[in-house]
């Protein structure tokens, strides 16, 4: 079988970490599939966040969208009227002029999704259209003249404070369930998008992250939002006879942020078993990261990433491919 399957493992390069006995969870997992298929391995250079890494490995460009609007590609929201903003709400703490990112929100998260529909109202006049996702988290769109510029997660930030309904929103939220709220990041409209590099074919996106899949749709390839990882696979598996897959497990970073080492272990020990199952006669796999990120942190890591591959893709053992060169090399060898 030619055609590609792309398997991000999101974040899944780490700092030593202390719980592991200064090792790393993507160097303690037990991957045996991945073990005995990877034949050649190099590196590539990682970027901050998974939606510059993205871009730039499909079309050799850094985007020029920012992630809320590619996030409302991803999840089917409206966008077409340039009048319209994207906003990222993720969940946080709004304390002593601080913005503190949540990543432990299942606790909370349904009785936060009720408590944003409640106070939607507060945007009417905006033409509000909003979806919910992972552990809380949301992506809003509507008219506004107003694109903030805001820090962004994981790293706890100085307030900037949100003018208009949106703010109104975001404090009555905060009000109600005693600090905790959602704050935009990310925000902004449609932009021009580069195209695809022409290898790719008939590419169909598996994930349960709006971002990856926002980018593979702006690139015009077919996207499945799937938020259990064990159904992803099977319905991959199937796609894979039509075409080039990318298989999102952002589960490996999400584990990370929560600062849990063992969870992200057993996340990659749980794919590489789905793997085996459902992939035991594909002959084209290229496993790669985007970024590293920390479970002693549970920040982002800037640093160079691994890419393993089934296959020669023409780079020497251990070197580092640019990432902009990445995707035709592994096009040109398919």
């Amino acid at each position: 079988m030619s055609n590609l399957l792309f398997v991000l493992l999101d974040g899944a390069e780490d700092d030593p970490c202390p719980q592991l006995d200064g090792r790393k969870p993507i160097d303690v997992a037990e991957m045996p599939f991945l073990e005995s298929r990877v034949t050649h391995r190099c590196r590539t250079t990682g970027r901050g966040y998974t939606q510059l890494f993205l871009n730039e490995f499909f079309t050799g460009h850094p985007p020029e969208i920012e992630r809320a609007a590619l996030e409302a590609m991803g999840l089917g929201l409206r966008l077409e009227d340039p009048r319209r903003v994207a906003y990222r709400l993720s969940p946080a703490r709004l304390e002593d002029g601080m913005v503190r990112w949540s990543y432990h929100n299942s606790e909370f998260k349904d009785e936060l999704e009720r408590c944003i529909m409640s106070h939607m109202d507060i945007l009417e006049a905006n033409d509000p259209d909003i979806k919910f996702f992972v552990e809380g988290r949301s992506v809003l769109t509507m008219v506004s003249d107003d694109v903030p510029v805001t820090p962004a997660p994981p790293v706890d930030a100085p307030i900037v404070e949100i003018g208009g309904p949106l703010g109104l929103l975001i404090r009555e939220v905060a009000d109600d369930m005693g600090g905790i709220t959602v704050y935009p990041w990310g925000c902004g409209r449609m932009g021009r998008q580069y195209p695809g590099f022409p290898g790719i074919r008939n590419m169909t996106a598996f994930s349960d992250s709006p971002t990856s899949l926002g980018i593979c749709a702006s690139l015009g390839y077919g996207i499945e939002l799937i938020y259990d990882l064990e159904e992803r696979f099977p319905a991959a598996r199937e796609a894979l006879d039509r075409g080039d897959v990318f298989l999102h497990v952002d589960e490996v970073d999400e584990y990370s942020h929560q600062k849990d080492p063992f969870k992200k272990k057993a996340v990659l020990e749980l794919t590489d078993r789905l793997m085996a199952e459902y992939f035991s006669d594909a002959d084209r796999i290229i496993y790669f990261a985007d970024h590293g990120t920390s479970c002693v942190t549970g920040e982002h890591i800037l640093t160079d990433v691994p890419v393993w591959t089934t296959f020669d893709i023409g780079a020497r053992e251990g070197s580092v491919v640019p990432l902009d060169g990445l995707v035709p090399s592994i096009t040109d060898h398919r």
